[in-house]
């Protein structure tokens, strides 16, 4: 068993949501995060000035799942990656699990 960490901007969502569908993995977590692509974004971020726009809005997945599934995620999210014409393409980690209850 390891852990899968997707990121995405938020309007990927469906499609990661389809990608996960295709490669077996119904169970799974999400939540809404603020992407960042470097550090001047971040210090905007924390600005005393609400007006000035903080992070991209992304979603970030995860799951605990087996290896099979995970190569063909990764293989449908590299066929995605290579059809989007955005420079956000989707990223994937995989995470060793040591122990788990």
């Amino acid at each position: 068993m390891k852990l899968v960490i997707v990121t995405s901007v938020e309007e990927f969502q469906k499609d990661i949501l389809k990608l996960f569908k295709d490669a077996d993995i119904h169970n799974f977590s999400s939540s809404e995060i603020d992407g960042y692509k470097n550090g001047s974004s971040l210090l905007m971020a924390t600005s005393w000035f609400p007006s000035v726009k903080g992070g991209n809005e992304s979603s970030l997945f995860f799951s605990f799942t087996e290896d099979e599934k995970i190569d063909t995620l990764f293989s449908l999210i590299k066929e995605f990656n290579s059809n989007v014409e955005t420079n956000n393409a989707v990223r994937a980690v995989v995470v060793p699990i040591e122990r788990h209850v």
